[in-house]
């Protein structure tokens, strides 16, 4: 996947960079940490400018994040509240979870969103939240794009120091990356045992 990575942006340039970054929001197989350290790495070599790496891939992922809330949005909690009660034993949430959540997320909802962007496999799931329990859009804009935009610089500016090295930073988010998805599998799985245990109960 990086050689075609490289390929489209050194034939379409920040354009190229914006679009990559849109699609691996929308579609996450395709890493961010590849796309921004290999535009890291053409801006190392003069090929293009830093500042102008890091706003189109922030601008690009950017797109992806608010298509993704606006959707969410649209779908609103309340459309969900017939699944919840049939089906909350699976996704281990009941809609007094849900009120709570809502109260919880308009207190703490931008440091949640600014802090999920940073995050390798969260960073792409954070708008869905944001969008079903009706985050102000400016708020989620705000914390989005200076999450994203930090997100973005780190990469970038690791493929600029590393150069030609870029595939090492792999060697460093690929595990964090799966040490996050294993905490995520292993919360689910406890919740699981503790909402049926409250069901029995």
């Amino acid at each position: 996947m990086a050689d075609w990575v490289v390929r489209l942006i050194e034939q379409t340039g920040y354009l190229g960079v914006a679009f990559l970054m849109f699609l691996e929001t929308i579609f996450p197989p395709i890493p961010s940490e590849v796309i921004m350290p290999v535009a890291g790495v053409a801006a190392g070599q003069g090929n293009m400018n830093f500042a102008a790496v890091v706003a189109c891939g922030t601008a690009g992922a950017m797109l992806g994040n608010i298509t993704w809330y606006l959707a969410a949005r649209a779908l609103g909690i309340e459309r969900l509240h017939p699944l919840i009660d049939r089906h909350g034993h699976w996704i281990t949430i009941t809609w007094p979870e849900v009120q709570r959540a809502e109260v919880w997320f308009r207190d703490h909802g931008t440091f949640f969103v600014f802090l999920g962007r940073m995050l390798p496999t969260v960073r792409s799931l954070v708008s869905v939240p944001a969008g079903l329990l009706r985050m102000r859009f400016k708020t989620f804009f705000i914390a989005s794009t200076l999450g994203t935009a930090g997100w973005t610089a780190l990469l970038a500016g690791a493929g600029y120091k590393l150069g030609e090295n870029y595939r090492d930073i792999d060697s460093i988010i690929g595990p964090a990356s799966n040490a996050i998805l294993a905490v995520l599998a292993l919360g689910y799985l406890w919740r699981v045992w503790t909402h049926r245990r409250r069901r029995r109960d």
